[in-house]
């Protein structure tokens, strides 16, 4: 696809954008391209927000996780207890069964403490080759990304091109902070993962996840062995998309 196609569709879709109306937004978003816009979560804080929305206006936006098949107890007791809540199907995806074997079976269950290489290779397996499947054929994708979340999220917009997906991403929350985020799960009595009690902010697989020492960047929990400018799954690649 060439750069005036998706810097054409980035602006399609930041038009329909209503400035402190996120509900609307979405509304417009799945109105202007039906049975083609989803959201991605993975029962965080931010991702409980926005189900809250998408479920509570009955948007017509599908929902889906990727289950991984390492995630804490905690965030499938958050799966049940929003699936509870809001009668609503999020659909799961899974990693493929054969090239998840073949690689525990070559490399071992916790090779990823030994390189990045083997970390990325796990984290393709069990997040990006899903993800791909989810996305297939989709125009838009939903995230609850919020620029505080690692450095390199600083400089995002809120509608932006996924090149490796052909897919427009939308980030509704992406300027809230993190005390407006727990004031809306809050107000609104949205369920959350207890684990955000214990010090958990970034909530991922249980081997490469832990809470956070008091001044440790938001980050800090994830991939905690390795360099902080390699921290990403390569679920979410920014790619700058320039006006022409």
């Amino acid at each position: 696809m060439s750069q005036k196609e998706p810097q054409s569709e980035i602006q399609r879709i930041s038009a329909l954008i209503a400035e402190g109306d996120i509900a609307a937004s979405l509304g417009n978003i799945a109105s202007e391209f039906p049975g083609q816009v989803v959201f991605s979560t993975s029962f965080s804080w931010e991702d409980q927000a926005i189900a809250h929305i998408i479920f509570s206006q009955g948007l017509a936006i599908d929902v889906f996780t990727l289950d991984t098949g390492r995630l804490f107890p905690e965030t499938y007791s958050t799966w049940s207890r929003t699936l509870e809540k809001y009668n609503h199907t999020i659909t799961a995806y899974y990693p493929d069964a054969a090239a998840l074997q073949h690689f525990v079976a070559e490399k071992g269950p916790n090779s990823f403490y030994e390189s990045v290489e083997n970390r990325k290779q796990c984290c393709h397996i069990r997040k990006v080759e899903p993800l791909q499947r989810a996305l297939k054929g989709k125009k838009v994708w939903i995230t609850g990304i919020r620029a505080e979340h690692s450095p390199n999220r600083h400089d995002m917009t809120q509608v932006e091109w996924d090149g490796s997906n052909n897919v427009v991403k939308y980030h509704p929350i992406l300027h809230w902070t993190t005390d407006e985020t727990i004031a809306f799960i809050n107000n609104n009595n949205i369920p959350y993962n207890p684990l955000h009690d214990k010090g958990f902010v970034s909530i991922g697989c249980a081997p490469c996840t832990r809470a956070i020492r008091p001044g440790e960047d938001f980050r800090a929990g994830r991939w905690w062995w390795e360099d902080a400018s390699k921290k990403e799954c390569g679920l979410h690649v920014h790619e700058e998309v320039k006006s022409l």
